[in-house]
């Protein structure tokens, strides 16, 4: 890996080639032990012509597994079960509707709250997620003992992929590994049962020796306000030797920056990250979509916005309810569903999922390009269940066999493109999250302008002032805004003719209103409302203006 021109050591710099160290051997160790998965995620032919089968034994896996649960008897899981496989998928539809997590509401209540065994799941479930409540109010999921260890699988190909591309595990886990996480702080209620973040769940698990690698330790995982537990961070990271960061990339990025900001006012030559971390290796991210920050991320790592790139990234298509997919590709977008840790996925049309009973389509029987709605069967009993975030498929597997299988064109490939209570469509414009996004790229790269978080929303007509947009970014010094507004509202009309339709001569939406705040606006919001944190997300665009408005109140007299 090149890097940047060496900065003035301090006495713990870490050292460009480093001794060899005990966590060394764990890397060796895990590369074994995964060998045999990693040939398997190489095998691109076995995931395209098993993936249909590997699905609907995981759904028949949980049927047997929850068939004595109060949901199972009600649903006649036992029945389901044993069916043969060509009836198995329908007979499930038929027995169990789609539903959001309101329709399980009283269930979960009954297991959390009360601590009743087999509800939605076998035996007692002692953790439950509390979401981040990206499209509602806050909800709570089961996580069982079976998700954890599904969730366990998911990470061992994080580290599979990692070394399809080229990182060392080796070489990886002899430095530290940096987590960012929600709080590890869980609330316990007098039936033992555990609600908190994710985090809280999944980082005490965390077993020696990889606590010997494992950053910012548990005293600042469990800390919850997070421009302190930032602060904290920089300052217990900036003298290790970082070799792998985890987390959403908007954080990230705030962290590398107060890395280097540290390692600056202890009077070092540092201009980039990899000035102070000159052994990182791999980046791993999810959540948010990365595009948009990746000029940043090029500048943080190697001092330009068109720059090198991190040595190796790995996407991930992280949720509460489950781990669903994983890029397995190195520099493209697409991530593979994860079809074998015991959860079945299905997909509804965009445009159908608020009708009655709409139609639901398994992975081989998607079409490419086509927007659909997310549908969970997990390990953790939650049926059928909405979980709310819009996909495109770039590749589609095998028919199963006794369909006659083929068809296909790969392993089950996606992309998020948004959420499906996210959008704009308050003149006929039609635009979603993705096509927001892009723009924003697009607009960034091409004008120069830095960009942090954003968010859109119609703007309504009035006195003298016709139907539009407003996009409130947050932007440093530099770089041409006038640029930026024609390049994003160019892009939008390169993505959607309803917009083009609607901006034709000018005669209906008027140019797009960039209204610029300083870096840090958007957190300053979040926060305000009781969501800032590694697992909250900043709402990308609605169809109302209460987040542009919020956003607003903080930032137009800081810029």
């Amino acid at each position: 890996m090149t890097t940047a021109t060496a900065p003035v050591a301090g006495p713990s710099r870490p050292n460009s080639n480093p001794r060899f160290r005990m966590t060394s051997f764990v890397g060796l160790g895990m590369r074994a032990y995964i060998a045999g998965r990693i040939r398997q995620l190489s095998d691109i032919e076995h995931w395209k012509v098993n993936s249909a089968g590997i699905q609907l034994a995981q759904l028949r896996m949980l049927l047997r597994a929850a068939k004595a649960t109060v949901f199972g008897k009600q649903h006649d899981f036992a029945k389901l079960a044993e069916l043969p496989q060509h009836e198995l998928l329908a007979a499930y539809r038929a027995a169990v509707p789609i539903a959001d997590w309101y329709a399980s509401k009283d269930l979960i209540a009954r297991m959390r709250e009360g601590g009743e065994p087999d509800v939605l799941w076998p035996g007692k479930v002692q953790d439950f997620a509390q979401t981040s409540g990206t499209t509602a109010g806050d909800k709570y999921i089961p996580v069982s003992k079976q998700m954890l260890t599904s969730n366990f699988r998911a990470s061992l190909d994080i580290f599979g992929h990692a070394s399809r591309f080229g990182v060392s595990l080796s070489g990886l886990l002899a430095g530290k590994s940096v987590f960012l996480g929600g709080t590890t702080k869980m609330d316990v209620n007098q039936h033992g049962v555990r609600t908190g973040d994710l985090s809280g769940i999944v980082t005490p698990l965390i077993r020696w020796p990889l606590t010997q690698i494992y950053l910012p330790g548990p005293d600042i995982a469990l800390m919850s306000h997070w421009p302190s537990k930032i602060e904290a961070m920089a300052k217990r990271c900036l003298d290790e030797d970082v070799r792998m960061v985890s987390g959403m990339c908007s954080w990230e990025l705030v962290l590398f920056e107060k890395v280097v900001q540290l390692a600056r006012e202890q009077g070092r030559k540092v201009n980039t990250l990899r000035d102070v971390w000159p052994n990182m290796q791999l980046l791993v991210h999810g959540g948010v979509k990365y595009a948009p920050f990746d000029p940043r991320m090029r500048q943080m790592w190697s001092g330009a916005v068109d720059g090198e790139d991190f040595p190796a990234r790995v996407e991930l298509y992280p949720a509460s309810e489950g781990f669903i997919a994983m890029q397995d590709v190195k520099g493209d977008p697409g991530l593979r569903l994860l079809t074998d840790i015991f959860n079945f996925y299905e997909f509804v049309p965009l445009e159908q999922i608020d009708q009655p009973n709409p139609p639901a389509f398994a992975c081989w029987e998607v079409e490419k390009g086509q927007k659909y709605v997310v549908i969970m069967s997990t390990c953790a009993g939650m049926w059928r269940y909405v979980l709310g975030d819009v996909v495109v498929f770039d590749n589609v597997p095998d028919k199963p066999l006794y369909l006659g299988g083929g068809g296909g064109d790969g392993p089950c490939r996606l992309r998020i493109v948004g959420r499906h209570r996210h959008f704009i469509n308050a003149f006929g414009e039609n635009l979603i999250v993705e096509h927001i996004e892009n723009a924003v790229a697009d607009a960034a790269r091409a004008s120069g302008v830095v960009i942090g978080e954003f968010t859109a929303s119609p703007v309504y007509p009035g006195e003298g002032r016709r139907a539009g947009l407003e996009l409130v970014v947050e932007t440093r010094d530099g770089g041409d805004l006038a640029k930026f507004t024609v390049a994003f509202d160019n892009s939008l009309k390169t993505q959607n003719v309803d917009y083009t339709t609607k901006r034709t001569d000018g005669f209906g939406m008027q140019e797009p209103t960039i209204t610029p705040v300083a870096f840090g606006t958007f957190h300053k919001w979040m926060e305000s409302r009781g969501k800032l944190g590694g697992q909250n997300k900043c709402p990308r665009c609605a169809n109302h203006r209460d987040y542009v408005d919020g956003v607003r109140t903080f930032g137009l007299n800081s810029h």
